[in-house]
Formats: C-alpha cells, structure tokens, sequence
C-alpha cells in the first residue's frame, strides 16, 4: 500500500513564510499545522486544504505526494 508525503514545508519554504504566519491566515492552531507540516496526521479536511492553498498560492497536488512502497 502505497502513502501519501506532506510537502507543506516545502512550499513554505518556497514562499518563505513561517508557522505562525501561516497558522494566523489559514485560522488553525499552531500545533494542528505543525503536525500537518511533520505528517502525523492521517487526514486533512478539504476547508482545510482550501485555505492552505489560498495562503500559499499554490496547489493541492504541491502540497501532497503519492508514493508507492
């Protein structure tokens, strides 16, 4: 079964904006995000992904790879 790679630290890394500027714009905790951006988490709400995308100017598939193992 195959897995899915969270490159949110990527792209923030690319729009050179941090945690907590994102967390503020996106309206989630600090935390929620961090775990999002390290990929503990093993679901992600579309509202979510949406604001995400709005803050980063960027697209869902920037944000996530598939990967087989």
């Amino acid at each position: 079964m195959g897995r899915i790679i969270v490159r949110l630290d990527r792209v923030m890394a690319d729009r050179k904006i941090g945690l907590n500027e994102l967390s503020k714009q996106v309206g989630i905790a600090n935390v929620n995000l961090s775990k999002l951006k390290n990929g503990h988490v093993s679901a992600i709400r579309f509202s979510t992904l949406i604001a995400i995308c709005e803050a980063l100017d960027c697209q869902p598939g920037d944000l996530l790879e598939y990967a087989e193992d």
